[in-house]
């Protein structure tokens, strides 16, 4: 059975995955690593196994080839890669740069990269308001205001337990360590891999929330460049299907294991 690796969205982290690997098969191998910038005040480490620090000039492609390395130096092969938000496009990243270590990949609300220069200029401005807001009134009213953001208006229906649950994850992370995330994670630094799309030769699940009415486009618009793309949506979801819908995820999961 390929060994899973998961990899988390920005603000996110390892527990992030927490309701998806309770309902997997036990005897599957799980990674979860912090994505650079998460983890904590000084923190920009892996976590069990593979406790390995990010280096401290990054950027994203550096990040996806650490990532990488992680994987190889753990001997594994044959993997297949889930990444929400910000973690699928480090998974396409990986998908570019290191296709050899993956057999199937599974990537959830992810954007392939921006097309044009001023795409890239205009999310590295709105990028830079929120790295200006990290630095001016720290991370709890950062964490307020990105939590407040449209896109993620679904999750005002979760229980109460669980919005709380995912607070206290995020109180994790440092003001400093989100904001090099930023810097270098953004989708304003993320390279274009769109026209990579098409020489991906692997399975691909592209995954959405139903009430994701972009990314639920930009998965369709994704499946139709790769060779072998299924398109999920899961029902009463909305960005982060991990969070409001983990049953569709390792349902979704676990059909790509038994395939």
């Amino acid at each position: 059975m390929s060994p899973l690796l998961l990899l988390h969205g920005f603000t996110g982290g390892p527990s992030s995955w927490d309701g998806v690997v309770t309902l997997l098969r036990k005897e599957r191998r799980v990674l979860r690593p912090y994505l650079l910038g998460h983890g904590g005040p000084e923190r920009d480490l892996d976590v069990d196994p593979l406790e390995t620090p990010a280096p401290a000039e990054s950027s994203f492609e550096r990040e996806v080839d650490r990532i990488a390395a992680l994987v190889r130096e753990a001997g594994l092969r044959d993997v297949h890669v889930c990444g929400y938000s910000l973690g699928g496009r480090i998974a396409l990243g990986l998908l570019a740069r290191a296709p050899d270590l993956f057999s199937r990949a599974t990537l959830i609300g992810a954007n392939p990269g921006l097309k044009t220069a001023e795409e890239r200029a205009e999310r590295g401005h709105a990028d830079q308001q929120w790295v200006s807001l990290l630095e001016r009134e720290g991370r709890d009213s950062f964490l307020a205001a990105w939590e407040a953001q449209p896109l993620f208006a679904s999750q005002h229906r979760l229980a109460a337990d669980q919005r709380s649950a995912q607070r206290m994850a995020r109180t994790q992370h440092s003001a400093r360590g989100l904001a090099r995330a930023l810097g270098n994670l953004g989708l304003a630094q993320m390279p274009n891999y769109w026209g990579h799309l098409s020489r991906i030769t692997i399975p691909v699940t592209v995954m959405a929330g139903e009430e994701d009415a972009k990314f639920r486009a930009l998965a369709a618009e994704m499946a139709a460049h790769l060779a072998r793309a299924t398109v999920a949506v899961a029902a009463g979801a909305g960005h982060n299907v991990a969070l409001e819908n983990p049953a569709a995820v390792a349902e979704q999961l676990e059909t790509e294991i038994s395939g």
